[in-house]
């Protein structure tokens, strides 16, 4: 056992009801951090039977991406079928993950379901997420690899060109999923993107209903909007950019009479919140009651790279919704998180936190 394992047994044998969030305030870990390595310790058989948790918080579920990012800036203007100079750098990433950790670092308890390799990866994503997330259900494949994105960016920092090899995603099915229904049926939120098949979202859908949970649905990409189940009754949050939604809608959206529009299209199929970003242009909403409200974007002068910007709308958006904010707060909350990620590196900011959030929002006011 490493020197982390054997404190936190020491520490359960003098205190055998003490809970997560106290024994990593008592030595300084983080709650997630603590919750996997109980886990590891429940697996290993070194705590058997002993019901010393009780469930201080219901978990955030997200389902989905957790990738290896690469990310290419190319220094002059990119020229096709030669040799580039670039600058690069590499996180971890995939939709849910990044999701998954802004909410860890929002405070929330939160547990990432996903598919990995056994590969250096895999132990790169494991070491950034490990403190902001339980990882203890997701499955690793030894015969796969664990996924990669690969963005180009221009030296604005917006995205030119991105490569996916997400292959491994269709081993994320419905049996996987069963394994921890115990999980999914006793959270507050199910959050699942559309790396997963149309077979698992469907069978989360049906989950949701049945225990009464909000899901949100977050599409990765317009191709893969196929995948949107074939009843959208009963599904909590859609937040899809303008490509994905003209995709599934069939429709063009050229202003906001058509912006509108297509918000009210999804509601009317059985959401009860609809978001339709559309990059410069700003953000519109629906709700249940068919009415829209329009946001424009937070100007932003020194990007560094939009990647994660949407990740980053979709947990702070869903963070203040969970919080109880009004629609306005819940939109700008959102916003304010996004426009200080494509200001950052970092595909997830280091600096976020609930008490940074707060602040930033009260700037963003004045």
């Amino acid at each position: 056992m490493n020197t982390k394992e054997v404190s936190i047994l020491k520490y359960l044998r003098e205190n055998p009801y003490a809970s997560q969030m106290e024994i990593a305030n008592e030595l300084k870990m983080s709650r997630p951090a603590v919750a996997n390595i109980i886990s590891q310790l429940i697996k290993n058989g070194n705590i058997t039977g002993r019901a010393y948790i009780l469930p201080e918080n219901k978990e955030i579920i997200c389902i989905g991406g957790a990738n290896v990012d690469r990310k290419y800036t190319v220094i002059n203007k990119l020229q096709m079928g030669t040799s580039n100079p670039t600058s690069s750098i590499q996180s971890v990433g995939g939709v849910a993950r990044n999701i998954a950790e802004n909410l860890g670092r929002l405070g929330q308890t939160v547990r990432l379901l996903s598919v990995v390799g056994t590969d250096m990866e895999y132990e790169a994503i494991e070491k950034a997420s490990n403190n902001w997330m339980n990882l203890f259900s997701i499955e690793k494949l030894p015969n796969y690899t664990t996924g990669t994105y690969s963005a180009v960016l221009d030296s604005s920092g917006e995205m030119l060109l991105a490569l996916a090899n997400m292959d491994i995603y269709e081993q994320l099915t419905v049996d996987y999923l069963k394994k921890h229904e115990t999980h999914l049926t006793n959270s507050q939120l199910i959050i699942i993107d559309m790396n997963c098949s149309k077979e698992v979202i469907e069978y989360i859908r049906t989950v949701s209903i049945g225990h009464n949970i909000p899901l949100a649905l977050i599409p990765v990409s317009s191709p893969k909007m196929d995948r949107m189940p074939d009843s959208l009754e009963g599904i909590g949050w859609l937040i899809a950019n303008k490509d994905e939604a003209e995709m599934y809608l069939g429709i063009n959206i050229e202003d906001k009479e058509s912006w509108e529009k297509a918000t009210r299209l999804f509601v009317q199929k059985g959401i009860s919140h609809v978001v339709i970003t559309w990059g410069s242009e700003g953000i519109m909403y629906a709700g249940s009651d068919m009415e829209t409200s329009y946001f424009p974007a937070i100007k932003v002068e020194d990007v560094i790279d939009v990647t994660g910007a949407g990740d980053a709308f979709v947990s702070a958006t869903l963070y203040a919704w969970l919080n109880g904010e009004d629609i306005t707060s819940t939109i700008q909350t959102g916003m304010v998180n996004a426009s200080k990620t494509i200001r950052s590196s970092d595909t997830v900011r280091t600096e976020l936190s609930r008490n940074n959030l707060t602040n930033e929002m009260e700037e963003n006011k004045k």
